[in-house]
């Protein structure tokens, strides 16, 4: 089997080091030997001799069916894709002069991604002129923070990037009940 886990441990004749500690497929220690030696006390038990601790002094080594261990590192690593949960972060984009009607509309639409367990970027953008009136989207951006309360935390509060004003919300782990 060629790819990149023979990269990541040196087996049988391509361990480097003269003398090796040596751990047997039960997990129990045989002591330090050569690498001729292991080698062959491996090949006598028809299994491989795996370089684990290369840095150690002097580098520990495993009698194991390598074929058999990068199968179940795989399948491991596919346990823990699996287990772990991509969030993602989506925007949601107002104006200043946001109507109330358009803003609630907005504001359902960030409790439902919050509820399915993504981020929400709000995010108020200013045109030309309207960058004056920031206080306006401040507003907008504090009502939206009142109203997600019980379902969001304040990741990032308000702030000014350019022309927009942004803040990131959070999903509540636990709802308020």
């Amino acid at each position: 089997m060629r790819g990149p886990h023979n990269l990541r441990y040196r087996v049988n004749e391509r361990i480097r080091a003269e003398r090796v500690r040596v751990i047997d497929e039960n997990g129990q220690q045989i002591g330090i030997m050569s690498v001729r030696e292991a080698l062959a006390l491996a090949r006598e038990r028809e299994l491989d001799l795996v370089e684990v601790a290369p840095h150690a002094d002097p580098p520990v080594c495993r009698i194991i069916d390598y074929g058999k261990y990068l199968y179940e590192q795989k399948k491991k690593a596919q346990e823990a894709k699996k287990r772990q949960t991509i969030i993602t972060v989506k925007e949601i984009k107002l104006r200043p002069a946001t109507d109330d009607h358009d803003y609630e509309f907005k504001m359902r639409n960030a409790q439902r991604i919050l509820s399915e367990g993504d981020k929400v970027k709000a995010i108020v953008h200013f045109r030309g002129r309207e960058i004056v009136h920031k206080d306006l989207g401040e507003q907008i951006l504090q009502r939206l923070i009142n109203d997600l309360a019980p379902v969001a935390i304040v990741e990032s509060p308000p702030r000014l990037e350019g022309n927009n004003l942004v803040a990131v919300f959070a999903p509540r782990r636990h709802p308020k009940s």
